[in-house]
């Protein structure tokens, strides 16, 4: 639901600035989700002035341009026009080098001084589709006026600023579902006065044109007042009327309809408008109709009608959907000069229903379905009258007809102290807590010596039980004032879950296998002579086995590689050359601590990751080619995304296991490394193919994993892609890379990529160029082009100095 700053302000005084307001209504549980400028006219009219032609003379080198001096205050600016009708001493509006213009259709755009056919032109004199103030191209603005040049053109148009709230309405608040109801809040929570309009100015001037209205199904519609007025002009709403309905996002209409949404917006009673001259019979029916009855609504769709729909009707055919949406013979058009004006309260389930079963949602339904007021409809009718005769003329020609058979009394609920403490978690005064439940228009009535019973009126559908009556006390009184104390507890259905190793092995499982991993399970006893012949060390000594069945299983495993290796070899042999294999294992070592058996051994748990031969089976769709370090890598990324493992450091690694690789570390700690596997060590299996192998460590994994996760919202402003190419020393790292555009630019970057790497004659020696791909956002508001244009600098220049890079341009 959108709430006007300043259409608010009509009804309550708000020193506050659009954001302080902002959390004071969502503390009194009206959530504000967002905030929102409004300007009357797109762009407001920025950096446009009123000028004033001094000369004017054929461009030289152009038939159809001109060139001309215009003056805009303390400057005179010398401007090219193609506009045929541009004379001197005009008055003109004018977009001064730098102001973005906002044209009635297409893409903003900024002047910018520049030469037309060897001509200098420093500005831009306008049309008003050019700036967003009607749709005529067929010449420039010529204004009738006096004003001074260099007068700002929203000063002169008279542009109105505001600022929207979007507040995310709860089913149960239909009260605040309006202004009026908005600043009700306001005033229980900021001690207020609250001015709702005087309608003392309405009266029946003649009764010429009074229509009947005869209600059948009382169950379906608890209230209908109606008033007929003649003689009335339709035609465009003033500007201040546009302007409120346009800062909600309501399109406007006539100035009738506009009213009748003015009046909805305002008091969240909903108004319908007929044309009285529509009204066969001249006589308003409220009934429900035999089921299959065809009608045709405003949008000129013919639907069947159930049983259970209610419908306004004249004396022959249905006219309306009672709250939902008005039908398209008796709607207000440019030739209405008399109308009939609903304002009813309608019951809620029998609007819920039929807005669903036709697929309607309307503001009207919006407000019906969860419960108007019954009390409100004769007070909207007035306000709505008054202003139609203001705007539209006319006159009052019937008696103010009022169909309320059972009038809805206010709900009266007893109210205990002790409850209020015990709901609220803390002790409030009676005489606070009746303060605040008066300052919301429920009356206390009856007081007894531990209770009251408070008198709550039929607009608050959502009160009517005691902790109803409790929960109104704390929403004024404020969560926020409700301290913790020592021994606060919580109560919850379910244990909290126990963090286990097992099924988080299983999770990381699941996802290997689906990008295509097959688990194996090996032994972990292996061959001493595999590592003896690299002279190849690790932590710790060796686990001998005292009474080994062989020296191929004399000790325990100190790395996962030799035994993942030996797996590798066994499916090559058998022609099974593209492998993608995982093992969850423990590798051991002994320390050298003395007798305690228990600090002398230790082992670890390890995850290993093993690919080699093609990423896929050779297929008549793609072409398929041999895996990489980088295809390794992408799948340890994606482990390391599952354990929600966020700022791993890579630095490159020194192994003699790998011919090149990575080392992660989150903090001090090593999570895992990964590389190319040393030919020297794959001959040994007689392997000819390379192996790719990561080492991973699952304890470390699983105990820095965080399973927290963030649910944000959807970015509601653009991402922008900029790409850069770069020449930089071989040495360079895309994490230096990465570093560096974070540290120079880390609000708007959101995300680096390299698409293209190349090494080559076609560069210097030593040097490689990079193709980078930058994802620039700002999550608050549009990045202009010279926002982005500064990044991209900021980063050209920290590359430039910092890198020595050379910018390809």
């Amino acid at each position: 639901m959108k709430i006007s700053y300043n259409w608010l302000k009509h009804y309550i005084e708000i020193p506050e600035p659009p954001e302080e307001l902002a959390k004071v209504l969502t503390d009194t549980g009206l959530e504000v989700e967002s905030i929102e400028p409004f300007e009357t006219v797109k762009g407001g009219l920025k950096g446009l002035v009123v000028g004033e032609v001094l000369t004017c003379g054929k461009h030289p080198n152009a038939d159809k341009l001109s060139i001309t001096t215009v003056a805009v205050g303390d400057k005179i600016l010398p401007i090219v026009c193609g506009a045929a009708n541009v004379a001197t001493g005009q008055k003109v509006i004018v977009a001064v080098p730098g102001t973005t213009v906002h044209p009635t259709n297409g893409e903003p755009f900024t002047i910018k001084a520049t030469k037309i056919r060897g001509e200098v032109s420093e500005g831009m004199i306008c049309a008003e589709d050019e700036i967003g103030l009607g749709e005529s191209h067929a010449g420039i603005m010529v204004l009738n006026t006096t004003a001074p040049n260099g007068t700002p053109a929203s000063e002169y148009f008279q542009v109105q600023s505001d600022y929207v709230l979007e507040i995310g309405l709860t089913p149960n608040r239909a009260d605040a579902a309006s202004h009026i109801g908005v600043a009700r809040d306001l005033k229980a929570a900021k001690k207020r006065t609250l001015t709702i309009p005087e309608v003392g100015a309405f009266k029946v001037e003649n009764k010429n044109r009074t229509i009947p209205v005869e209600v059948e199904n009382t169950t379906a519609c608890l209230r209908y007042s109606a008033v007929t007025l003649s003689g009335v002009t339709v035609q465009q709403s003033p500007a201040w009327l546009k302007n409120r309905l346009q800062s909600i996002g309501l399109t406007p209409i006539n100035n009738i309809v506009d009213i009748t949404n003015f009046v909805l917006h305002e008091t969240g009673q909903p108004l319908h408008a007929f044309d009285a001259d529509q009204i066969t019979g001249n006589k308003v029916i409220v009934k429900t109709l035999p089921a299959g009855t065809k009608f045709k609504t405003l949008d000129d769709k013919e639907r069947t009608l159930t049983a259970n729909d209610l419908m306004i009707c004249n004396t022959e055919e249905p006219m309306c959907i009672a709250g939902v949406f008005g039908g398209i013979k008796s709607g207000i058009s440019e030739s209405t000069v008399n109308i009939f004006l609903e304002s009813a309260c309608f019951s809620p389930d029998y609007v819920r229903k039929t807005g669903m079963h036709h697929q309607l949602k309307t503001d009207a339904s919006f407000r019906f379905e969860r419960g108007t007021d019954p009390n409100l409809t004769v007070y909207a009718l007035q306000r709505a009258a008054l202003l139609i005769k203001e705007i539209a003329g006319g006159t009052v020609s019937s008696q103010l007809v009022d169909v309320y058979p059972a009038k809805v009394e206010n709900r009266l609920i007893s109210v205990k102290e002790k409850n209020i403490t015990r709901l609220i978690g803390k002790a409030i005064s009676r005489a606070e807590a009746i303060t605040i439940l008066e300052s919301l228009d429920m009356a206390v009535v009856a007081r007894d010596t531990d209770s009251f019973t408070v008198s709550v009126p039929p607009y608050r559908v959502d009160v009517t039980q005691e902790a109803d009556v409790i929960e109104e006390i704390l929403r004024i009184y404020g969560f926020n004032n409700i301290e913790l104390t020592d021994t606060v507890g919580t109560g919850y259905l379910a244990e909290f879950p126990e963090k286990d190793i097992n099924k988080f092995k299983r999770t990381l499982s699941s996802q290997l296998e689906g990008n295509g991993f097959f688990e194996i399970l090996t032994n972990s006893l292996t061959n001493a002579a595999y590592q003896q012949k690299h002279q190849l060390t690790f932590a710790g000594q060796p686990v001998e086995i005292l009474n080994k069945l062989s020296e191929e299983q004399g000790i325990l495993r100190q790395t996962m590689l030799f035994t993942g290796l030996e797996v590798c070899a066994y499916n090559v042999n058998r022609k099974q050359k593209d492998l993608k294999l995982f093992e969850f294992g423990k590798i051991y070592w002994k320390n050298d601590l003395g007798e305690d058996v228990t600090k002398r051994y230790t082992e670890e748990e390890r995850l290993a990751l093993y690919i080699s031969g093609n990423t896929e089976t050779e297929n008549w769709q793609n072409k398929t080619r041999a895996v990489t370090y980088f295809d390794l890598a992408q799948q340890v990324v994606q482990v390391l995304e599952k354990a929600n493992l966020e700022n791993v450091k890579q630095e490159k690694l020194n192994d003699p296991l790998f011919e090149y690789g990575m080392q992660l570390l989150k903090g001090n700690k090593e999570i895992g490394r990964l590389g190319k596997v040393k030919a020297s060590l794959t001959k040994d299996f007689d392997i000819k193919q390379e192996i790719f192998y990561a080492d991973l460590h699952t304890a470390l994994l699983f105990r820095s994993a965080n399973p927290k996760f963030v649910v944000q919202e959807v970015p509601k402003f653009p991402e922008v892609r900029r790409d850069l190419s770069l020449v930089l020393d071989k040495q360079v790292s895309f994490d230096e890379i990465r570093a560096l555009v974070l540290g120079t630019e880390k609000k708007l970057v959101k995300e680096i990529i390299t698409f293209d790497v190349y090494e080559g004659d076609k560069i210097p020696a030593g040097k490689k160029a990079y193709a980078l791909g930058f994802t620039l956002q700002d999550e608050s508001k549009t990045l202009t082009v010279e926002e982005i244009d500064k990044v991209m600098n900021r980063l050209m220049g920290a590359f430039e100095g910092k890198m020595g890079a050379v910018i390809r341009k």
